[in-house]
């Protein structure tokens, strides 16, 4: 049965909600424990594990977006309605802000606590966790976006196996974050980046717009190149294409 848009905008928020909580939570909760921290490995799996345990909880509802560069590649993908996008958005980047809240809540609880350490937030130049320069972030943040909606489209195509695309995508979400936490501590994801800056103010304010255009750009990229390479392949396949050779 399909759902409504009110109820699938509400499953949008509950899931990044659970993403940006989860992921951000173990970065800035877990990730420097002293002598058991998760570090890099622990926080990239961390996001992964939010995306595909999400796609199995709501998948069925709202297709698990949980991120506006997602719901813009299905959209160029022609995947999604294009009418329908402002409504997810908003309703992921309350669900960002929501799970940055939530996390601030329990993380302020400890003494010492510190915004400046950057509660998880995304950053270029001085603010990149290795220090890269604009244009390093810029070009990781599109390529990196572009690929992991090159997995979501392809493991979400019809004539993928069945059942196995929560599988795929969080292990996608996961590699994308091995390569990117040290470049950007890795967006890819708009309302991801949204919710911690709005309380680190400041840098992390100035610096959200690239956090919002890169990944935006790489998912409009993969949207529009899988259309037109899944729309060449359904026409040779209605035309009988041979099948490939191999030597």
């Amino acid at each position: 049965m399909h759902m409504s848009l009110p109820k699938r905008s509400i499953a949008e928020f509950v899931g990044t909600f659970w993403l940006v909580f989860g992921g951000c939570g173990s970065a800035v909760l877990a990730a420097t424990f002293p002598a058991v921290g998760i570090g890099f490995l622990g926080v990239s799996l961390a996001f992964g594990l939010t995306v595909l345990t999400m796609a199995y909880a709501i998948g069925h509802i709202s297709g698990c977006h949980l991120n506006p560069a997602v719901s813009i590649g299905l959209a160029a993908a022609r995947r999604f309605p294009v009418s329908e996008l402002p409504a997810y958005i908003f309703a992921q980047v309350l669900g960002g802000i929501a799970g940055a809240s939530v996390l601030y809540v329990i993380a302020s609880g400890k003494p010492g606590f510190d915004l400046a350490a950057g509660f998880a937030s995304n950053g270029y130049g001085i603010h990149s966790p290795g220090g890269y320069a604009l244009g390093a972030c810029l070009v990781a943040e599109v390529v990196l976006t572009l690929m992991f909606l090159l997995i979501i489209l392809g493991a979400t195509d019809p004539r993928a196996p069945q059942g196995f695309a929560p599988i795929a995508i969080g292990l996608g979400l996961t590699l994308v974050n091995l390569i990117g936490i040290p470049v950007t501590n890795m967006s890819v994801n708009p309302a991801r980046s949204t919710g911690p800056a709005l309380f680190v103010g400041g840098w992390a304010i100035e610096q959200l717009w690239l956090f919002w255009v890169a990944p935006i750009i790489g998912g409009l990229l993969a949207g529009l190149a899988y259309h037109a390479f899944a729309h060449e392949s359904k026409r040779e396949a209605r035309q009988g294409a041979p099948a490939p050779q191999y030597s």
